[in-house]
């Protein structure tokens, strides 16, 4: 069960077989069916979730009711809402499973401990915090700079096993354009064929 985690944090740390079974005692599996809140808008979120298997998305919705997909994130990512998780705050995102999922989890205190125990951990952390920030710097960039169509193809070159996984109306959203208005992009760009 653990091989797979073990193996992402061999890309940033070394450690010891004492401090990965430190690591593994913290961690909490759980499976969670499809459709299921990991997270809802006004809960604090506890958990930061390795994904096992299955695809989750983060997203937000405005007054008007419409939903902004921050993320999508399939096996070998990481989930939580980081500003809730670690200020402690309400969150005003949902987390929800878009296929049956199967998670390693740890808590906010459980995290704490880990660093007290294996500060190597920081550092992989770190690590993380910086590779999204990037990603959403290269997201914002995008959406101020690109077309439409320009952003999803973008999305499905780099994401191209999200694409199939998810509805198409879900990567509209996630794209920052109505669905009916990615139905419109798709279609010229077929013409151009």
């Amino acid at each position: 069960m653990f091989e797979r985690i073990d193996q992402f944090v061999a890309r940033d740390i070394q450690l010891t077989p004492e401090e990965l079974e430190v690591f593994h005692s913290m961690l909490q599996y759980k499976k969670v069916k499809k459709k299921s809140f990991l997270l809802k808008e006004g809960e604090v979120c506890d958990f930061e979730a390795y994904i096992l298997k299955g695809c989750i998305r983060t997203y937000y919705v405005n007054k008007e009711g419409v939903e902004t997909i921050l993320l999508f994130a399939v096996e070998d990512w990481w989930v939580s809402d980081l500003s809730s998780f670690s200020e402690r705050k309400p969150s005003i995102q949902f987390i929800e499973t878009l296929e049956d999922c199967e998670l390693l989890m740890i808590n906010y205190e459980d995290k704490a401990r880990l660093f007290q125990e294996v500060p190597k951990f920081e550092r992989l952390f770190r690590h993380m915090v910086q590779r999204s920030l990037g990603v959403l710097q290269q997201r914002f960039y995008a959406n101020v700079s690109q077309t439409a169509e320009e952003r999803y193809l973008a999305f499905i070159e780099k994401y191209p096993h999200i694409v199939q996984r998810v509805p198409q109306h879900q990567i509209a959203r996630y794209i920052g354009v109505s669905p009916e208005f990615l139905s419109k992009v798709k279609s010229s760009m077929y013409k151009k064929l």
